[in-house]
């Protein structure tokens, strides 16, 4: 985990670089800890960029601030008491309250009880017409119904730092979640950058390119860094010699 802290680090020192996650953005902040990070955190609707300062504060990072969906929040919160009343039947169930969604998490319940679970979650869901499930790896992602997912998301920050119509800038999209395709799918219709699926197993997906797992992202990550290390240094000795030259 230091490891990879430390390449994220190291590129959103040369390039804008943002975590998207479905989880709540704080939680995503406890975990990554860089405060020089855009954070999109309920798969988007959450977003802050970077912090201008020592310390990370929630008062701090106003840069970017969008959270297209605060009208549901009270709605989230009674489903979240709700789906946990209602799962504690079953055991390895965990209810996750990711502030602008409610994750249902299976990957710890016994494969059998996988479709009790879901008709239970969806029992529940059935008396809020204005909320939905999706699915992830073996979690349900309860949603509010507006037209906001990670590939939204992509496309507000790509506007908020002003390349969304630019030709010279290569957006990159990492990601191994059912979730992440709304994101390669915009790069890809865009026809501007690429997406990366990382995953052990071939699958459709509107990825560009795959890598099989975290440490192939962290090589990847390490190659990007010297790349544009070495395109510096070049530009640097070229902008010498022609200064050189001059009379």
């Amino acid at each position: 985990m230091l490891q990879m802290r430390a390449a994220v680090r190291n590129v959103a020192r040369y390039f804008p670089t943002a975590i998207v996650s479905g989880r709540c953005r704080d939680k995503v902040y406890d975990f990554v800890r860089l405060a020089e990070l855009y954070y999109a955190g309920s798969h988007g609707m959450d977003i802050k960029g970077p912090v201008k300062g020592p310390r990370y504060t929630k008062a701090k990072a106003k840069a970017v601030l969008f959270q297209p969906a605060s009208e549901f929040l009270p709605m989230i919160d009674e489903i979240y008491k709700a789906l946990l009343e209602k799962t504690k039947s079953i055991p390895g169930a965990k209810v996750e309250n990711n502030k602008f969604c409610v994750s249902v998490h299976y990957r710890c319940v016994d494969e059998q009880k996988w479709m009790p679970l879901a008709e239970q979650v969806k029992a529940v869901i059935k008396e809020y017409p204005k909320l939905r499930i999706t699915q992830g790896r073996k979690v349900l992602e309860i949603r509010p119904t507006i037209k906001w997912d990670k590939g939204k998301a992509l496309e507000f920050l790509l506007e908020s730092l002003g390349f969304a119509n630019c030709n010279n800038v290569l957006p990159v999209y990492i990601g191994d979640d059912r979730t992440d395709e709304d994101a390669f799918k915009v790069l890809r219709e865009r026809g501007q950058g690429f997406g990366i699926l990382v995953s052990k197993i071939p699958k459709e997906t509107n990825a560009s390119y795959s890598l099989e797992e975290p440490s192939e992202v962290m090589d990847f990550l390490h190659r990007l860094v010297e790349w544009k290390r070495a395109s510096l240094k070049a530009r640097s000795r070229s902008v010498g010699s022609i200064r050189t030259s001059n009379p």
